[in-house]
């Protein structure tokens, strides 16, 4: 039998065009109703996507306890990051209100990824932004969610205000007390640093000086942090501490921002005396209260939002901060304009054993050199290592100028530092 040869076409395989689908879900509280509801948002995102033959999955983004008004969501931020570097096409959301209750944020948003060619599907209202008409429904639909937001917001503000005028506080947590259902009782252990703090002032300490004793005790914070004067400060200016409760002091300026600002009179306050137990008697308090005032008037506060041309470029080698400038009226050998370890000036010697050096010394040496540094690195020995935009870095020794300096020396000084060397 002849042999027959035949030519057989396969059928080619069709490619699917696989879309990287990723899904975005939100909760604006912390409690375990809505942290449950996260989770089943997540559960079945996770099952919707990997179902589908013509999808890769591509994650979930999920929020916990975060407003959709703001749009500085941690988790929000990494899906748009991701659909900007090309990992996701489409992203799912149940609605546009757990997308962005804010109407600028929305469209900003979807305008932003529609012209990177991501899609953004809200499974509630069946809307595709990439589609014609996507956007213009976002537009109506993000306003009544923004509108909504505003409601709810403004109603839970009326809540709030009217239960501080029957004399109800918000729900809040304070250092030395144990506070349930607005009711304040003493927590024993907290209220031993409380007395600490009042004591040590009136003795004569300083905001800075308790903090770095209360940290070397091993006493933290009531959310477990180390003290600092800032912290020292509001402790002992708080009237709870001697049975009174001030409400309202504070007031959210609107329902998209969320920021705080002090209340100086915008809305009324509500004192109520002798709530609670206190913590340290009234005449103690008043006395804290006169040497906070007395204090403030003796001794005028630094101009901290003065930058020196020097300032972030000086870093100490010991603990890794930056120095800071500082007017030295102190009567030492050194002038009056330093700079000085941050750590070292607000810790002490114990957390950090840098030295302080008067300005006169580095400007000298920069002149010298005829460079401008984006860095000096300040080792101990009076060691110091600048460092400048071309990748050079010299290395040098200063000395303090305890005498006056002959023609002879600075000379002498010069040629030493025109020797610094190549690091």
């Amino acid at each position: 039998m002849a042999r027959k040869i035949m030519t057989v076409d396969f059928q080619k395989k069709v490619e699917i065009n696989r879309k990287k689908v990723a899904a975005y879900a939100r909760v604006s509280s912390g409690k375990d109703a809505m942290l449950h509801s996260l989770s089943a948002q997540v559960s079945f995102y996770n099952n919707m996507i990997q179902r589908r033959g013509d999808w890769i999955f591509a994650g979930i983004y999920a929020d916990e306890a975060q407003t959709g008004t703001k749009g500085n969501r941690p988790e929000f931020k990494r899906l748009l990051a991701d659909c900007e570097n090309g990992k996701i096409d489409m992203v799912i959301t149940k609605s546009i209100s757990r997308f962005a209750r804010n109407t600028v944020t929305m469209l900003k948003t979807v305008r932003r990824l529609k012209e990177i060619n991501v899609d953004v599907y809200f499974e509630e209202q069946n809307i595709h932004s990439i589609s014609g008409d996507g956007e213009l429904m976002l537009t109506i639909l993000s306003s009544f969610a923004q509108e909504e937001s505003l409601s709810v917001s403004e109603n839970c503000k009326w809540r709030i205000r009217k239960d501080f005028k029957d004399g109800i506080p918000n729900t809040f947590a304070l250092l030395g007390y144990d506070v349930s259902r607005g009711k304040l009782t003493v927590n024993k252990a907290e209220a031993e640093i409380i007395k600490i703090i009042f004591s040590e002032f009136l003795s004569g300490l300083g905001k800075t000086a308790i903090a770095n004793k209360l940290n070397d005790m091993g006493y933290t914070t009531k959310a477990d942090a180390e003290w600092t004067a800032k912290k020292v400060d509001l402790i002992l200016r708080n009237e709870k501490y001697v049975g009174d409760l001030l409400m309202q002091k504070v007031y959210v300026i609107d329902h998209l921002e969320k920021k705080d600002a002090v209340n100086d009179g915008v809305l009324p306050k509500y004192l109520i005396s002798n709530n609670h137990e206190p913590i340290i008697d009234r005449n103690t308090f008043d006395a804290v209260q006169a040497e906070l005032v007395r204090r403030a008037t003796a001794y005028k506060a630094p101009d901290t939002t003065i930058r020196y041309h020097l300032t972030g470029k000086i870093e100490c080698s010991l603990c890794g901060k930056n120095y800071r400038h500082k007017i030295n009226n102190s009567g030492t050998k050194y002038e009056n304009s330093i700079w000085i370890c941050s750590t070292y000036n607000t810790k002490g010697k114990k957390h950090c054993a840098s030295k302080q050096i008067p300005e006169s010394i580095l400007n000298d040496i920069i002149d010298i050199l005829e460079k401008e540094p984006v860095k000096i690195i300040v080792f101990p020995e009076n060691k110091l290592k600048f460092i400048f935009s071309d990748n050079t870095e010299y290395e040098t020794v200063w000395q303090a100028k305890s005498r006056k300096w002959t023609e002879e020396m600075k000379k002498e000084n010069y040629l030493n530092l025109r020797k610094g060397h190549k690091a």
